[in-house]
């Protein structure tokens, strides 16, 4: 491995460190409450009344001075509309420190508390992850579907939701082709849920990989070196999605992170 790209690496883990340890990363979400599923818009992970807006487009906030919400800083009393936020930093409604994400998946809306005092990330202390090893880094193949498609998977909380697929990435190891089933991002860059050989022993039940966005004829760089822990690894309030059919590789990949590492 060349000096820089074992600088790089290591760079690349302090900066994952970094951020799901952050006031309001992974490791703060402490619960996440479907509407739905709380009929009388009382949530456990806040107080107030919490509903979905008549038109579905909103949640409803309907908060008095003893509930002690702020919204966009202020205090919250009476009704408020609001709409998904981009992310818990930057979430409209808080309770002290907490901040209270309103999200929304498919169709249906939810509400995020993340503490930063929160005993995830106060027991943190880093990720474990294979060394890094050249012979992960693979040329590969990218594949598209004719038109994408939408395949159900379970989620980490127990319920099936469709997940997006885009094609095919092909890559060798150990002079066999072995393939994932990716989702395209709006950039271009390709994302995949898999299982290996060492997941739920020597590493997470399955992880995540990104891939860039692929060269005109297909072609992209597959780094193992660089699959990540999904988010429910460090809080089990995330919905990550399982690995779609097909995703379960033949053989180990020991590269990339491992597990969550806490005192």
């Amino acid at each position: 491995m060349s000096t820089d790209a074992r600088q790089q690496w290591k760079a690349w883990r302090e900066e994952r460190a970094e951020a799901v340890s952050a006031p309001y990363g992974p490791l703060a979400l402490t619960g996440t409450s479907w509407t739905a599923d709380h009929p009388d818009g009382r949530i456990p992970a806040a107080p107030g009344r919490w509903r979905q807006a008549p038109d579905g487009e909103a949640v409803v906030l309907t908060a008095t001075a003893a509930d002690g919400l702020t919204v966009d800083g202020h205090p919250a009393e009476g009704g408020v509309r609001l709409t998904a936020d981009s992310g818990p930093a930057t979430a409209r409604v808080a309770h002290g420190a907490r901040r209270l994400l309103v999200m929304r998946r498919e169709g249906q809306w939810a509400v995020r508390a993340y503490d930063p005092d929160s005993a995830a990330r106060r027991a943190f202390t880093g990720i474990d992850a294979f060394d890094h090893d050249e012979r992960w880094v693979l040329g590969g193949l990218f594949r598209p579907y004719e038109r994408d498609r939408t395949v159900t998977v379970e989620n980490a909380d127990g319920r099936a939701r469709g997940l997006g697929l885009a094609g095919e990435l092909a890559f060798t190891v150990g002079g066999d082709e072995h393939t994932l089933r990716v989702s395209a991002e709006a950039d271009g860059s390709l994302w995949a849920v898999f299982a290996d050989g060492t997941s739920g022993t020597s590493s997470y039940r399955f992880r995540f990989l990104y891939a860039p966005e692929p060269a005109p004829d297909g072609r992209v760089t597959v780094d193992f070196n660089r699959a990540v822990l999904p988010p429910c690894a460090f809080s089990d309030a995330f919905i990550c999605p399982f690995p779609p059919p097909g995703n379960v590789l033949s053989v180990a990949v020991p590269a990339g992170e491992r597990t969550v590492s806490a005192a």
